[in-house]
């Protein structure tokens, strides 16, 4: 399901909101460099907020789009995840840094969810930037640099739409 809402919160940003009235995603506002959305409705419902990565290195040939998304809903709190764009060898080390504090991402397919979103999601509250390093097809490692101006912002118009 989250690839699925990352698809569409990439999306989002080109879709006209009186477009998005048939059920789709519906944009809770941009923050700094995150933007805020919802999907679905009732039970089903989830809220997260996402942001592109500022700069990426090396640049690697037919990656598809990096995204950093912070997902709410019933049952699921501070869902941290990044989709990187390709897929992830079997067991990657994906490390996430926010200041000091160095966090660890467990992979499955193209994306890398955090082990603790909570202890993530406060690192993210108090940093400028998160950098991700992983490693990318063909044995090389990719960081991704990600701005968490906005985030705070983002975060709370989050959790606001999908109160416990």
């Amino acid at each position: 399901m989250t690839h699925k809402i990352l698809i569409l919160a990439a999306c989002l940003a080109t879709i006209p909101l009186v477009a998005q009235a048939d059920g789709g995603p519906q944009s809770l506002g941009n923050f700094g460099n995150w933007t805020a959305a919802t999907y679905g409705s009732g039970a089903g419902k989830a809220c997260y907020a996402f942001t592109k990565p500022e700069s990426s290195a090396p640049a690697l040939p037919k990656r598809g789009a990096v995204l950093l998304t912070v997902t709410e809903r019933a049952g699921s709190r501070d869902e941290v995840s990044i989709d990187a764009g390709f897929t992830y060898a079997k067991a990657a080390n994906v490390v996430l840094t926010v200041g000091s504090n160095k966090l660890g991402f467990y992979t499955s397919g193209s994306d890398a969810f955090a082990l603790d979103g909570g202890k993530t999601v406060l690192a993210f509250q108090g940093g400028a930037s998160a950098v991700a390093k992983s490693p990318a097809p063909g044995g090389q490692s990719v960081t991704d640099n990600f701005s968490l101006a906005g985030f705070s912002d983002a975060y709370k118009a989050i959790v606001a739409a999908c109160p416990k």
